[in-house]
């Protein structure tokens, strides 16, 4: 592994808390494939971590409940032909999982009115688009 991976400041994932699992992949790799346990699958028990803050645990429980079986959350990588590789790929997807899951919610968006010289600008470009365009049938042609 190459340390530990940041999930968002100072705070990172436990090498303590990690559980890893090794499998046969069906990924690249031929024969060798058929001899090496490369795919990988991380577990990450959110529910009794003591890792996170609070708050970050809370919100990443409430967005991730779908994933998480028992407060366990689980990602498996599979696409290289090396488990180290593997792993590398499985705990970098985890990290920024959680990050994602535990982001404060985005400002609430402040409603603001359109002034009224944009909106009289468009409206005068419309019409004159429709003139440009009722000029262009033939019927004055004589």
């Amino acid at each position: 592994m190459s340390g530990p991976y940041v999930i968002r400041g100072s705070v990172s994932l436990p090498e303590a808390e990690l559980m890893w699992r090794f499998s046969r992949s069906s990924g690249p790799g031929g024969q060798h494939v058929n001899t090496t346990d490369s795919q990988v699958e991380l577990r990450f028990d959110l529910a009794k971590t003591e890792s996170l803050p609070p708050v970050w645990k809370e919100r990443a429980l409430a967005k991730l409940a779908d994933r998480l079986v028992d407060g366990v959350v689980a990602v498996r990588a599979s696409e290289h032909r090396s488990q180290w590789r593997n792993r590398e790929t499985a705990a970098v997807r985890l990290a920024s999982l959680l990050a994602e899951a535990s982001a404060p919610p985005p400002r609430a968006r402040r409603a603001t009115r359109i002034p009224r010289g944009i909106n009289e600008r468009r409206l005068r470009e419309k019409k004159q688009r429709g003139d440009t365009k009722r000029g262009r049938s033939g019927r004055d042609w004589g």
